[in-house]
């Protein structure tokens, strides 16, 4: 069975944007992206609410030789949004789901030849209440403000074992956590 992981980019305190909206202050560098694609290499479907798909949707565009390997990642891997207001998606390999649906996800998880990265907070916070998360990536920025959107849901409990971390230049760091059970 394929494993369904969360990763995100948050400040010191837990936010994954401010409460402006802006997340400008977690953008990774160079070395921090290029092991970015290093983890995503072998995700094969990627769960998205609408807001964070529109995010991830600039990697239809050039950028320099690191992020050129992340879009070309990101583009070849199969993508399901959850949006009950998109009419259409400008990227291949695409479908939209008007409603998240854990037994749906499970059987996907179960059919699956390759891992499956969720994004988005409250996309996921709808996975981890369903137990659906087997993994959590989290990049911690250099930043506290304050505020904002969460990168995890209130009443959300989890146990998880510290499986892996770095630090990148600039003071990122990286933590990777397995649930348990």
């Amino acid at each position: 069975m394929a494993r369904l992981i969360y990763s995100f980019i948050a400040s010191l305190d837990g936010y994954i944007e401010d409460a402006a909206g802006r997340f400008d202050w977690a953008a990774p560098g160079e070395d921090a992206h290029a092991f970015v694609n290093e983890l995503v290499a072998p995700v094969g479907t990627y769960l998205y609410g609408r807001r964070m798909y529109e995010t991830m949707s600039v990697w239809l565009a050039e950028h320099s030789p690191v992020t050129r390997d992340f879009a070309a990642i990101w583009q070849a891997a199969d993508k399901v949004v959850y949006s009950s207001t998109l009419a259409a998606v400008p990227t291949g390999k695409t479908r939209i789901e008007r409603r998240f649906d854990a037994g749906a996800v499970r059987e996907l998880k179960a059919a699956a030849s390759a891992d499956l990265a969720i994004g988005g907070a409250e996309l996921a916070g709808h996975a981890f209440a369903a137990g659906l998360v087997d993994e959590c990536h989290a990049f911690l920025a250099p930043a506290v403000v304050g505020g904002g959107k969460r990168a995890l849901r209130d009443r959300v409990r989890l146990d998880l074992e510290l499986t892996d971390e770095r630090r990148f230049e600039g003071g990122m760091v990286h933590l990777r956590y397995a649930v348990r059970g």
